[in-house]
C-alpha cells in the first residue's frame, strides 16, 4: 500500500497539472471504489475548478472551489495517472479543460469521495509525522501501552506511516518492534522521531518505494526500495551487524527487524 512518501510524491506531481484547471466531466465505472452515487458525484464535479492538491496522511485531497474536496485513498493498487489511456482497471476518468486524470485500481481497495471539506474520518487522523514536535510525540507515546510497531501503524497516533517505513524507522532507531511505547526513555524517543522524519524525507526525495504496483502520475517507479535495510529482507544479513533479519507478525502485519541491533 502506498504510504506517506509515495502519496507525497504523487501529490507534488499532480499539483502543477491540476491547480487552476476546470473539470469538464467525470465518469465513474466502479461502484466499489466510489463513496456516493456515481451520477450525482459526476454532476457535482462538472464545472468545478481545482484550487489545489494536498496530502493528508495517506489521502490525497483535490481541493475544489465552493469548499468541496475530491478525496482519494489509493488502497493497495490504486494509481492516479495523467493523460494515460483508459484500460480494464480504469475506474474513474476526470476530463479537464487541459488533460485527463485517470484512477486505475486492479484490486479495487482504494476509495474516492466528494465531500464538503475533508471527510470526518480523514480530518480526525493524527498529526503529520514530518511536522510533529518532539514534545508532542513524547506526550502521545506516554499514553500508549501498546507495541511500538502497532502504534506506528495506528493512523490516529500519527498519519501516513505504514509497514515499510515503520520497519525502517525502528531499525534506524535501534528499537525492537515489540517494545512497549510508554516505556521508551526520552533519549530513545528522540532517536525514534529523528529516524522517522529522516527515513520519510529520504524516501520522498527518492520518489517513494516501488515494491509491487506503485508508480507516480507519469508511470515512473520510485527508487527508495534499494535503500531498505530490513523490510522484506527476511534471512538476509543485517547491514550493521550481519545477523539474520527476522520476520514476525505484529498487528497482523509482517514485521522485519534485526534481533541483535533492535533492543526492547
Amino acid at each position: 500500500m502506498p504510504e506517506l512518501p509515495e502519496v507525497e510524491t504523487i501529490t507534488r506531481a499532480l499539483a502543477p497539472h491540476l491547480r487552476g484547471r476546470s473539470i469538464v466531466s467525470a465518469e465513474f465505472r466502479c461502484l466499489r471504489v466510489l463513496r456516493g452515487d456515481p451520477d450525482e458525484t459526476a454532476a457535482a464535479l462538472a464545472g468545478r475548478k481545482v484550487r489545489g492538491v494536498e496530502r493528508h496522511g495517506k489521502f490525497i485531497e483535490i481541493k475544489l472551489d465552493g469548499g468541496r474536496s475530491f478525496v482519494v485513498h489509493l488502497g493497495m493498487t490504486g494509481k492516479l495517472l495523467m493523460n494515460g489511456a483508459p484500460g480494464k482497471h480504469t475506474h474513474a476518468i476526470l476530463t479537464l479543460d487541459r488533460g485527463v486524470l485517470l484512477y486505475d485500481d486492479s484490486r479495487q481497495f482504494g476509495r474516492l469521495e466528494l465531500s464538503q471539506g475533508l471527510p470526518a474520518r480523514v480530518a480526525k487522523l493524527g498529526p503529520e509525522p514530518l511536522e510533529i514536535s518532539l514534545s508532542e510525540f513524547a506526550a502521545r507515546l506516554r499514553k500508549h501501552k501498546t507495541k511500538m510497531k502497532a502504534l506506528l501503524l495506528n493512523q490516529t497516533f500519527v498519519r501516513g506511516i505504514g509497514n515499510i517505513y515503520a520497519d525502517e524507522a525502528l531499525f534506524r532507531a535501534g528499537i525492537h518492534p515489540l517494545t512497549i511505547a510508554a516505556r521508551l526513555r526520552p533519549d530513545r524517543i528522540k532517536k525514534l522521531l529523528t529516524a522517522i522524519q529522516r527515513v520519510l524525507s529520504e524516501a520522498i526525495k527518492a520518489g517513494g518505494s516501488s515494491i509491487s504496483d506503485y508508480v507516480d502520475v507519469d508511470g515512473r517507479q520510485g527508487s527508495f526500495q534499494v535503500r531498505h535495510n530490513v523490510y522484506q529482507k527476511t534471512g538476509e544479513p543485517c547491514p550493521r551487524c550481519g545477523s539474520k533479519i527476522r520476520r514476525i507478525l505484529v498487528a497482523q502485519r509482517g514485521t522485519h527487524f534485526c534481533p541483535r541491533c533492535q533492543k526492547r
